[in-house]
């Protein structure tokens, strides 16, 4: 019997090991060093090796830009690595993670890096809803790479399936829950029986909800995240503006009491998902509190933790869970992020880019049909309920008395209150 040679296909020769000092270095600038930055660069530190070894270049941190050179940082954030002069830093390196967050002067310092040759990593949501489209001509424009996974859902692996694993498929809708903080005060409302106030107040000792919770509350954060998200998943560009925003402020412990008399649980949604029409289609991006079945995967995710639901075509239906923020989750996802970008400098090629061909428009939500849930509170006589449905017949809203929940055209309808009562509001909204 003749045997093959080693250089076979059925009999490989092995790959020699290259020393880790004969791998190129990749110079990295790191823009802030708060919570998540300082988790970015212990893990670099702890994991240099074997990311190497991933990459095939070494990852060497020449900068760390803050805003306090004398706070100390520990032991992972050297002092010697600190700079002020933000700009200086990003001009000579060949990839820069952001991780400082806010518009300016993160905008101005990303573009700066891009043009000058480095591929970008970023987990800034708000700038990516705002402007993510001058941040994606300036990467096409110089041939480097943004990436961005830790945006959307901390460390739950979601950008990049949706962008690359379902590129084939066609997404109809995502949905979850994209805001820890939201989720942990409306959990503990739930099983407490607290009300909005109280679950605040008990988010913000454990370190669940900022000091100014506003952005997390009124559902800003999760809308951005749901900007982005629709962008990716139906290649058109939703900008900020089009994604209609509800936070969790008016709910209360007697709301929360009344889902669970109807079977279901009060979350914090963001849902983007396709609208066909008679002319063709458009997107749906919206946030708010929604009623949904307790026999729903999402009604049972607890405390700060994130879920995102995918409905595709071929694929189906596809469930994202895990931690969707918080310093050493987040940084896991940056350094994903870092690693392929890296790559793509060792090895050649560029990573996605922008889709956008589709370029559907966003339907305003006074033009979408759903159901939702009204709470009244009226005078106890003879005729004023016949009265409420009159005054709601009046604006087209019908009335289901099984699920006592409204179907509506116009945005704010049902939010009038009626001749006799004392007090009138849309409460809550169920997904369509």
């Amino acid at each position: 019997m003749t045997q093959q040679p080693s250089g076979h296909p059925e009999h490989p020769a092995p790959r020699e090991t290259v020393a880790l000092t004969d791998l190129p270095v990749l110079r990295v600038a790191v823009l802030g060093a708060g919570t998540v930055g300082t988790e970015v660069l212990r893990l670099l530190s702890h994991q240099g090796d074997d990311l190497a070894h991933r990459i095939g270049g070494r990852l060497e941190v020449v900068g760390v830009s803050v805003r306090d050179l004398d706070r100390d940082r520990g032991e992972h954030v050297p002092a010697g690595l600190l700079t002020e002069d933000a700009h200086a830093l990003v001009r000579d390196v060949d990839l820069v993670v952001e991780v400082m967050g806010g518009i300016e002067p993160a905008r101005s310092l990303l573009l700066e890096a891009m043009a000058n040759g480095a591929s970008v990593v970023t987990a800034n949501k708000a700038l990516l809803a705002q402007d993510g489209a001058t941040l994606y001509e300036a990467a096409d424009a110089h041939g480097v790479d943004l990436h961005f996974e830790a945006a959307v859902a901390g460390a739950i692996p979601l950008v990049r399936p949706v962008r690359e694993s379902l590129a084939g498929d066609r997404i109809q809708r995502v949905m979850g829950i994209v805001n820890g903080t939201t989720n942990f005060i409306l959990d503990a409302m739930t099983r407490t029986g607290a009300d909005f106030d109280d679950a605040l107040a008990t988010a913000q000792e454990l370190g669940y909800a900022e000091a100014d919770p506003t952005a997390d509350i009124e559902g800003h954060d999760a809308a951005a995240k749901a900007s982005i998200l629709a962008s990716l998943a139906f290649h058109s560009r939703v900008r900020l503006a089009d994604v209609h925003c509800e936070g969790i402020t008016s709910v209360t412990a007697q709301d929360i009491a009344a889902a669970a008399r109807m079977g279901r649980t009060i979350k914090l949604l963001s849902i983007v998902e396709r609208i066909e029409e008679e002319n063709g289609e458009r997107i749906s991006a919206r946030v708010y509190p929604a009623l949904i079945p307790d026999s729903h995967p999402l009604a049972s995710v607890s405390e700060a933790y994130n879920a995102v639901f995918i409905e595709a075509e071929a694929a189906g239906s596809l469930m994202f869970y895990g931690q969707g923020a918080g310093g050493a989750p987040t940084a896991s996802a940056v350094l994903g992020d870092l690693v392929s970008a890296a790559r793509a400098r060792v090895h050649g090629g560029v990573g996605p880019r922008e889709s956008r061909y589709a370029e559907l428009e966003s339907i305003p939500l006074e033009e979408l049909r759903s159901a939702f849930y009204v709470s009244l509170t009226v005078q106890d006589r003879p005729g004023v309920l016949a009265e409420v449905a009159g005054t709601l017949s009046g604006y087209g809203i019908s009335i289901s008395p099984s699920t006592r929940s409204c179907c509506r055209r116009t945005a704010r309808a049902g939010s009038r209150p009626a001749p006799t009562s004392a007090s009138a509001r849309i409460a809550l909204w169920s997904p369509r």
